[in-house]
C-alpha cells in the first residue's frame, strides 16, 4: 500500500509502553509525529529517542504528540524509556503491521545478511488525521530539529 501526502494516514491499534492498546484515531485532534525505528538500546534509535525526547517540549507547545514505534515488546519499551527518560509513548509492533500499512518494513542489508526491519521514517499527521509530511531514510542527526521546524511552519 503507498501512502500519499493528504490522504487519511493507516489506523492501527498496538499495545503501548503504559500498558494500553493505543490507536491513531485516539489522538484526534492533536497533530501526531509518528516515528518508526529498528530496535530499542542500539546506538542510532536511542539518540533518535533522546532528540526527541530533548525537543518533547516544544512539540507538546504546537500541540503535538510523539509516538515511537518498533518491532520490540513493550517490556524492552519499558526499560528503554526508563533508562533514558523517554516522556513519550513507545508503541510494541511485533507483528510489524503498522510498518507494513506506513511502507516501513523493508529488506535490509547488513554485513552482507539480508533480512526484514524497520526502514527509520517519520510521519507527521494533522489533526484530522490526514498525513501531511513524511521523512523516509532518516539520517538521525538533526531530524528532530527539521520535523520540528516542519511543525512550525505547518502552524503558522
Amino acid at each position: 500500500m503507498t501512502m500519499k501526502i493528504g490522504e487519511k494516514a493507516p489506523d492501527f491499534k498496538l499495545n503501548a509502553s503504559n500498558g494500553e492498546v493505543i490507536s491513531l484515531s485516539d489522538f484526534a485532534g492533536k497533530y501526531i509525529i509518528l516515528y518508526f525505528y529498528p530496535k530499542d538500546m542500539t546506538p542510532g534509535c536511542t539518540t533518535e529517542a533522546c532528540d526527541f525526547r530533548d525537543q518533547h517540549e516544544q512539540f507538546k507547545e504546537l500541540d503535538a504528540v510523539i509516538l515511537g514505534i518498533s518491532p520490540d515488546p513493550v517490556d524492552r519499551h519499558m526499560k528503554f524509556i526508563e533508562k533514558h527518560g523517554l516522556p513519550f509513548l513507545l508503541l510494541a509492533d511485533e507483528n510489524h503491521e503498522a510498518a507494513e500499512a506506513y511502507d516501513v518494513w523493508k529488506l535490509k542489508k547488513n554485513f552482507g545478511k539480508e533480512y526484514m526491519g524497520i526502514e527509520r521514517s517519520t510521519f507527521l499527521i494533522d489533526q484530522q488525521g490526514i498525513l501531511i509530511k513524511e521523512w523516509r531514510k532518516v539520517k538521525v542527526k538533526g531530524h528532530t530539529e527539521e520535523a520540528l521546524e516542519y511543525l512550525r511552519k505547518t502552524e503558522i
